[in-house]
C-alpha cells in the first residue's frame, strides 16, 4: 500500500530557477551562437557555457546542442523556449509594480523641449518625466541635482566638470546692426570686421553670448546641448 505521506509526482516542487541562468538561456537560444550570445551579454563565453549546463543540471534535460555552424534548440528547449520567455516577463513585470515611479525632471532654459520629453515618455511609460524652465542663471539646479537634465546653449556659466555633454545642434551667430553701416551689405562677416565696435547686450540673455571680453574670439555659433550628471 502507497506511503499516504508521499506526494504525487504533480504535486512535487519542480527545480529552483535562476532567472540569470533562464535569461542566459534565452540569449543563446535567440542568438543560437554561444559567442555572440556571450558578448550580447558581456559574459565570457566559458562562463555562459557553464551556466547552461547548471541550467540543464537543475531541469534535468538537454536544451541545447552544439553544431559546426553554431546551436539548436533540443525537442526540450524548442519546448521551454516560450516558458522561459513568459517567467522573465512576468519578473520584469512585478518588478515594475513593487518598484516606486521614477521621475526624471528636465531642466531648461530657451530651448523647445517637447518633442524629446514626448519621446522620453513614450520610451519610458513607467516614468513620470516633467520639465522646469530655469532662467540663465538657475544652470546651478543641474550639479545641486534639482533638475536631472539641462538642455541649454553653450558655454555654461558653472564649470562642466563631472557632467556629460552630448550636443544637439550648431546654431549660427547673427549680427545686427543699422542699415546704414558699413557691413549691413555684406552676406558674413568675422569677428576681426566688428572688432572695435561697441556691442549691447540682450536682455535676459548671458553676456558670454553678445560681449566680447579683451583677447576672446567668439565661435562660429551657439551650441545647444544636453548636460547630464556623470
Amino acid at each position: 500500500m502507497p506511503d499516504a505521506a508521499a506526494p504525487s509526482p504533480a504535486s512535487r516542487p519542480g527545480p529552483e530557477l535562476d532567472l540569470r541562468l533562464v535569461r542566459y538561456f534565452t540569449a543563446v537560444a535567440e542568438h543560437l551562437n554561444f559567442a555572440r550570445a556571450a558578448e550580447a551579454l558581456h559574459v565570457a563565453q566559458p562562463s555562459l557555457s557553464r551556466q547552461i549546463q547548471r541550467l540543464e543540471d537543475a531541469l534535468g534535460v538537454r536544451l541545447l546542442e552544439r553544431t559546426p555552424q553554431g546551436s539548436r534548440l533540443t525537442a526540450a528547449g524548442a519546448a521551454f523556449l516560450p516558458q522561459a520567455q513568459t517567467l522573465l516577463h512576468t519578473a520584469q513585470q512585478a518588478v515594475r509594480a513593487a518598484a516606486p515611479p521614477r521621475t526624471i525632471t528636465v531642466g531648461y532654459v530657451e530651448e523647445v523641449v517637447t518633442p524629446a520629453v514626448r519621446d522620453l515618455r513614450r520610451r519610458h511609460p513607467d516614468a513620470h518625466v516633467r520639465t522646469r524652465h530655469l532662467d540663465w542663471d538657475e544652470a546651478r539646479a543641474l550639479p545641486e541635482g534639482r533638475v536631472d537634465a539641462l538642455v541649454v546653449r553653450t558655454p555654461l556659466p558653472i564649470p562642466d566638470d563631472g557632467l556629460d555633454l552630448t550636443v544637439l545642434y550648431d546654431e549660427p551667430r547673427a549680427l545686427l546692426v543699422p542699415a546704414s553701416h558699413l557691413l549691413a551689405g555684406k552676406e558674413s562677416v568675422t569677428p576681426d570686421d566688428f572688432a572695435g565696435e561697441p556691442l549691447v547686450a540682450c536682455t535676459g540673455m548671458a553676456a558670454v553670448w553678445t560681449r566680447r571680453r579683451p583677447g576672446h574670439r567668439p565661435g562660429a555659433g551657439r551650441r545647444p546641448a544636453l548636460h547630464t550628471p556623470r
